[in-house]
């Protein structure tokens, strides 16, 4: 039996490598999973304590990545309503702000999820039958919806153009060869340039001839009731749910369908930006408890981290099924142990996020931005080079191309997921 003392040292070493991943730009702890998947055999540790490091940096990744998002690819005063919520906020000065609501949405949705992911894991495991087979037609909803959500006649045929396109795009590109370098045997893949490319360059490439600085960042008043504040959160759980259980579904969509077409990157008010910060944070935070009871309760991992830990496990594939599956065996911890984890992260993730995020805005805003957002373009394209090789590179500048289209004809980013859940949805 591992020491818990152990663990917990691993656990603590997993929130400062979270903390890591969260506050470097271009650098996502799902990449960081595989490649401590690819070195845990020489590390000095029990699978167990390896596991619940891996688990504690995706946790804490959650609350720390917000930060790097809302000062990178901040647009000038002129193009703000088309921009993303987070963005908008910080344009308005209130960047603090936003830094506490993702912090008590995600500290409200991890009470959330935590409360009702084993019934629900539970529930999902006894209808996984009729969810796999009904899967391409639930898909099919949710990018319907999507469309829908969107507030006008030419935003849903922008939001319709820029599904169809993603959807191709996956089609043409998920299944090509990767052979990283920084990734280990058979962990490569074409999504890391992919996402990269879709929801990470566009942005900075809109922001590279931006006018004006990032403003001062005053405000720390939440300007949500606690009534809203909750609802949102709440919501956020709900979508974290949809997320955690169907594949191709971002925490970005669930937020949007949660709260009724509100937020977003189309124009929107400040009050229901405000609700989409807390919504998204909680559906991320919310993710990664759900993400751990799938793995524990369905064998089936629905995140990179928890890809991570099965593939640490030594298990099958992710379509495991029976008793063993059942009984947690594709995990290298029992769910309540993880659960402890999860929590534990979560606790220091808060405290990190409030602590450390605002010096990140005073510090961020000051520097030169034209570098800034170009040194992050370029650590981008060399990470999507390194996890899939030259032929990633291609890829994510592609991608890249696709991902300039939804400001340009006024529909939501969240459109581009069509690159995953759109191939699945027609039966690939």
């Amino acid at each position: 039996m591992v020491s818990p003392t152990i663990t917990l040292a691993f656990a603590l070493c997993g929130v400062a490598l979270g903390t890591l991943t969260g506050l470097l730009p271009g650098l996502h702890v799902n990449s960081v999973a595989f490649l401590l998947v690819g070195i845990a055999p020489g590390i000095d540790g029990p699978p167990t304590a390896v596991g619940a490091a891996i688990l504690a940096a995706g946790v804490v990744h959650t609350f720390l990545s917000i930060v790097p998002g809302l000062v990178l690819g901040v647009p000038d005063a002129a193009t703000a309503p088309g921009a993303l919520p987070g963005h908008r906020l910080v344009l308005a000065g209130c960047g603090r702000e936003a830094i506490r609501l993702s912090a008590v949405g995600s500290g409200i949705a991890l009470v959330g999820a935590v409360a009702v992911a084993l019934p629900l894991s539970h529930a999902v495991a006894a209808g996984r039958a009729w969810l796999l087979a009904a899967l391409p037609v639930l898909l099919a909803v949710v990018a319907g919806l999507l469309v829908l959500a969107e507030p006008t006649r030419r935003a849903r045929l922008g939001g319709l153009l820029c599904l169809v396109v993603a959807t191709g795009l996956g089609f043409l590109r998920l299944d090509l060869p990767a052979t990283g370098v920084l990734t280990p045997d058979g962990a490569a893949s074409m999504l890391a340039p992919i996402f990269g490319g879709l929801f990470g360059a566009p942005i900075l490439v809109d922001a590279v001839d931006a006018d004006g600085a990032v403003p001062p960042q005053e405000g720390t008043t939440l300007g949500l009731s606690v009534t809203e504040t909750v609802r949102a959160a709440l919501s956020g759980v709900g979508g974290g749910a949809l997320v955690g259980y169907l594949p191709g579904v971002s925490a970005g969509v669930a937020a949007v369908l949660a709260l009724g077409g509100a937020g977003g990157s189309g124009p929107a008010g400040r009050g229901s930006d405000r609700a989409y910060v807390v919504a998204t944070s909680g559906a991320d935070t919310a993710t990664a408890v759900f993400a751990v009871a799938s793995l524990a309760v369905l064998g089936a991992p629905r995140s990179g981290v928890t890809v991570a830990l099965e593939s640490l496990a030594g298990a099958g594939s992710s379509s495991a099924t029976g008793a063993s599956a059942a009984a947690g065996a594709t995990a290298p911890m029992p769910l309540a142990e993880m659960l402890l984890v999860v929590v534990l992260a979560a606790g220091l993730g808060i405290a990190v996020l409030l602590i450390v995020g605002e010096r990140y805005l005073l510090v961020v805003r000051r520097l030169p931005r034209r570098p800034l957002v170009l040194g992050v373009l370029g650590l981008l394209f060399a990470l999507a080079v390194g996890f899939a090789g030259p032929l990633g590179g291609a890829v994510f500048c592609l991608a890249a191309v696709v991902g300039l289209m939804p400001p340009r004809v006024g529909a939501r980013r969240v459109h581009l997921m069509g690159v995953l859940f759109g191939p699945i949805a027609l039966g690939w």
